[in-house]
């Protein structure tokens, strides 16, 4: 640590942090003042369905995203069938997928008038809906199904990250006490992987609470649409802000049990790395299982959704490759460029001042700016659209007072509310990219720039910067994809006459033409690929 830290680093750490504070600072100052009618007749009519809508699906999602990843990471991690070295990145595919796409293409198959219930009415002869029972895909379950599909692999990748790293002392010492595969799994490998799958299950249960495209499209009202619905149904942002408050309260609470409840829980184990021969060797029927278990989850959440993407786009080709498909694209980059390169510099600053300040509440910056990517989308304008409301009346009465013509809306009228509310999301990605990327730096590099007599801007720009490249530009990469792909801030921040790619393949979906925005969708996807490559070859190296 470097003791003669100038405060000035410890200012700048601080302004950074109260700017990405703001908005959450805003939500609550927000959600205490009074608008008592529209509050209460939420509160005796929707809310407690809102409510409870929210949690059934946080919970479902949770409990099948688990269901489904565990046995795709355990056949990964410790088994050995045909396959296995491709399935172990192909089933992280699915998260380059939208949700909402998965939605309105099983939705095309499964409802009434699609091929599935059609194919069945001929089959069987039916004649009318009343002689035969086919589940609603339009429901909360329907919901739950297809976010499960897309947010499982958060929990097969910390899943199988915690199977590969447990000790193969451990896994020889089942063995020779005659432990079947089984029984090792059951006894073994599930409690020691208990902290990783926590972390998963409140990961996805964050992104189904902050999911709002695919349960508009669902027609399920949760907290996400009421808070959407209230702003500008109900026209009244105040009340809005106190339903945000509440998804927040469910957010943190979510959070803080899933650390209570692992709070005393300590894990101590000799790393060893697997070999091949410390896997699994399945054979015969067993080899198939795990082989078409992998398969079909790869083909019901990644495969058929984009072949039929890629039909709809060759099919209407035509219609799809105009300007407005070039000029989305292209607004989608810049937007995503900007928050990347912002966010990756933000991250720097406050990770080398938690890296080399002795004061504590300089270690506190990175972890407050990181509080944002729990916001979700629509609680997340409206907490960035409050205080840069307020800025740009504040101006305009300012120019007013001196006799000038004032500017308009100068921040909530430009693309610069969406960079910054991008900016105030993500910057938890970069920062958690930097965190890693600092901790193989070794401190004895930092005593010895010291002795060298180097000041702490030429230890950042001359060690620092050359040995956290990768880590900069995996999080520029990971941040530049959650920007293409973030779609409820977007929607509810974007400039008057402004559309990016998600926004536009949002309004097909929701008229119910996604044909003419399936190109438009294949760049999303094809793009979100990029750094799901990346991170599998990263894990593969570090295992």
């Amino acid at each position: 640590m470097i003791l003669g830290l100038t405060r000035g680093w410890s200012l700048t750490g601080y302004a950074i942090t109260a700017i990405l504070l703001l908005p959450l600072l805003a939500l609550i100052v927000q959600a205490t003042l009074p608008d008592e009618a529209v509050f209460s007749h939420l509160f005796n009519t929707v809310l407690p369905t809102y409510i409870f809508n929210s949690l059934i699906l946080m919970l479902l999602v949770g409990f099948g995203s688990l269901m489904i990843a565990l046995p795709a990471a355990w056949f990964i991690a410790r088994c050995e069938f045909p396959g296995r070295r491709y399935f172990q990145w192909l089933l992280l595919l699915p998260l380059a997928m939208p949700a909402y796409i998965v939605a309105y293409v099983y939705t095309d198959m499964l409802d009434y008038a699609g091929p599935v219930q059609r194919a069945l009415r001929a089959w069987f002869e039916w004649q009318t809906p009343h002689e035969y029972y086919f589940p609603a895909i339009r429901s909360i379950g329907g919901a739950a199904i297809v976010l499960s599909l897309v947010l499982f692999p958060y929990i097969y990748l910390l899943a199988r990250t915690a199977f590969m790293e447990q000790s193969s002392n451990l896994l020889h010492a089942s063995k020779v006490m005659g432990c079947a595969p089984w029984r090792s799994f059951w006894r073994l490998a599930l409690p020691m992987a208990r902290p990783a799958l926590a972390v998963g299950v409140a990961l996805v249960a964050m992104e189904t609470a902050a999911d709002f495209a695919t349960v508009s499209y669902f027609a399920v009202p949760t907290l996400t649409t009421a808070v959407y619905d209230t702003w500008l149904g109900y026209g009244s942002l105040t009340a809005a802000a106190k339903l945000s408050a509440i998804m927040l309260l469910v957010v943190f609470s979510m959070v803080g049990v899933e650390r209570f409840a692992r709070r005393k829980q300590q894990l101590f184990q000799k790393q060893a790395r697997l070999d091949e021969s410390d896997r699994y060797r399945l054979t015969s029927i067993k080899a198939w299982a795990a082989w078409i278990y992998c398969f079909s989850l790869l083909t019901v959440s990644f495969l058929l959704p984009f072949a039929v993407l890629c039909g709809y786009a060759i099919d209407y080709f035509a219609e799809s490759w105009d300007v407005r498909f070039w000029q989305y694209s292209l607004n989608s980059l810049y937007i995503a460029a900007i928050v990347s390169a912002v966010c990756v510099v933000l991250a720097v600053l406050l990770m080398f001042l938690r890296r080399v300040s002795p004061r504590p509440s300089d270690h506190l910056t990175s972890r407050l700016s990181s509080t944002g990517y729990a916001l979700p989308g629509t609680v997340l304008a409206i907490g960035v659209l409050v205080p840069l409301t307020y800025i740009d009346f504040a101006i305009n009465d300012v120019m007013e007072w001196f006799g000038a013509q004032g500017p308009g809306l100068l921040f909530t009228g430009s693309v610069f509310t969406l960079v910054f509310a991008f900016c105030v999301r993500f910057v938890a990605i970069a920062i958690g990219s930097l965190e890693n990327s600092y901790k193989r730096i070794s401190p004895s590099l930092d005593m010895a720039s010291i002795t060298l007599g180097q000041s702490p801007m030429q230890l950042l720009s001359r060690v620092h910067l050359p040995l956290l490249r990768k880590g900069m530009f995996a999080g520029a990469l990971l941040v530049f994809i959650e920007s293409m792909k973030e779609l409820p801030a977007a929607l509810l921040l974007r400039p008057i006459g402004f559309e990016n790619l998600a926004t536009y393949v949002f309004q097909f979906v929701s008229d119910e033409k996604l044909e003419h925005g399936a190109l438009a969708a294949i760049v999303i996807v094809i793009v979100g690929l990029i750094p799901l490559i990346y991170l599998n070859r990263s894990l593969e190296q570090s295992h």
